[in-house]
């Protein structure tokens, strides 16, 4: 997608704050995805950035946004304090998508980024309809952090049964936060639609370290979410 496209995003009046690069596509389909990063990340990760630039090209307005503790610190993980804050932040970005497009709205999100965004679906589904009117129409889940690397006790599906939005799970083969069988396990506490994309010997980062990247990975996921989930193309 061209350059004038893309667009650095900022919305002052919410808190904590949105922050990111919103991409409006040529020929819009009225939809929104909001993409967050992980925990070591920011807005600008290959990863995000080549899904965005995919889902533009079909017609979806997508804001990659800083999650409000990158915000905060320009580097390092989140610590213990800021879950919360981030949920808000995802909340707000939806709040500011609303404004934009009249469609569904698709949260996603890499590791932490995606683990937020599943507690934060697990929360909304709990509250008022009138409370709950930003519930997103689907969940991508990149690369959930299912548990810490060599700690498969410590499980992080405490939310799932809450948890009512139709979800896409996108997983490499090789992630030590979580084995694929580990996944399907957990997957089963969901009383939704869910469904798993295995990436065949891929790591956390979906291949997508550094520079490098799965040139064929975003349109995958883009089909994929299309296709189970019912969404427009």
């Amino acid at each position: 997608m061209p350059d004038p496209f893309i667009r650095e995003f900022t919305d002052i009046t919410a808190d904590p704050k949105v922050r990111g690069f919103l991409h409006t596509p040529t020929n819009p389909n009225g939809d929104g995805l909001v993409l967050s990063h992980g925990a070591g990340s920011n807005a600008q990760a290959p990863l995000l950035t080549a899904l965005a630039e995919t889902f533009a090209a079909a017609g979806f307005t997508v804001l990659r946004c800083d999650l409000p503790y990158r915000q905060t610190r320009s580097f390092g993980p989140p610590g213990p304090g800021d879950d919360a804050r981030d949920r808000a932040g995802l909340s707000n970005a939806l709040v500011a998508m609303r404004k934009i497009v009249s469609g569904r709205l698709i949260l996603a999100g890499h590791s932490y980024g995606g683990r937020q965004s599943s507690m934060l679906c697990a929360e909304l589904a709990k509250q008022s309809r009138e409370e709950a009117a930003n519930l997103p129409a689907a969940l991508l889940l990149l690369s959930y952090p299912l548990h810490p690397p060599r700690k498969p006790e410590q499980q992080r599906t405490q939310h799932l049964p809450d948890l009512r939005t139709p979800t896409l799970f996108v997983h490499g083969t090789r992630d030590p936060f979580g084995s694929i069988a580990e996944l399907e396990q957990a997957m089963k506490m969901i009383p939704a639609k869910t469904k798993l994309v295995a990436i065949e010997g891929a790591g956390h980062d979906l291949g997508f370290k550094g520079r490098a990247k799965q040139e064929e990975l975003p349109d995958l996921i883009l089909s994929e979410l299309v296709k189970s989930l019912d969404l427009p193309r």
